[in-house]
Order: C-alpha cells, then sequence, then structure tokens
C-alpha cells in the first residue's frame, strides 16, 4: 500500500511521507473492518540492536501521523521490527511499510 523512507540514524518522518499516509487513511476510511499493519525495517549498516529500535521508532512516527490524519489507532497493528540482511540498497531498507493487515 505504502512506503515511507527515513534518513541515516532518523526517525523523524520525512516529508514526502504525506502520500502514503493519506493513501493508507483513505484505503481504511473506505473499510470499517480494515486494519493496517506497520512494519519497520533496517539496513545493514551499523549496530543490530539499535536498528532494530530505530526501526520502531519509525513506525510509531508513521503511526502518530496515520492518528494525526484520523485514523484510529486500534485499526493499526505494529508488527516487530525486521533487520534487512545481504545485498541490498540501504536506502530502501530504511523503511516502514503500510499494509492491509494480513
Amino acid at each position: 500500500m505504502g512506503k515511507v523512507f527515513f534518513e541515516v540514524g532518523s526517525s523523524a518522518l520525512p516529508a514526502d511521507a504525506t502520500a502514503a499516509v493519506n493513501t493508507a487513511a483513505e484505503f481504511l476510511k473506505g473499510k470499517s473492518d480494515a486494519k493496517l499493519d506497520l512494519t519497520g525495517y533496517t539496513d545493514k549498516s551499523g549496530d543490530v540492536e539499535k536498528n532494530l529500535e530505530l526501526a520502531k521508532e519509525r513506525a510509531k512516527a508513521v503511526r502518530e501521523a496515520l492518528k494525526a490524519a484520523g485514523v484510529p489507532e486500534d485499526r493499526i497493528n505494529m508488527k516487530p521490527p525486521v533487520s534487512i540482511t545481504g545485498s541490498g540498497d540501504n536506502a530502501e531498507a530504511r523503511r516502514v511499510e503500510l499494509n492491509p493487515a494480513s
């Protein structure tokens, strides 16, 4: 449904997060029984435990933006953070994904 990408070492909600937040809020407005899953991801650089905590903080920032957009907190599921390993784009890895709840 949407992804929000973060800067290195930051949990500050980026300005371009508005589109993903608004898309998710509109999705929920049209489906009264739907919920969202938020999952924070980390890149593979630095300390794994610190990165996982940062991924949680990033997901919380997205949750707060969703609440500010009118989404009730009970419709937002916070999923455990995921650490990306292997080769891949670090910028792509520093994200929070917003998906319809499974």
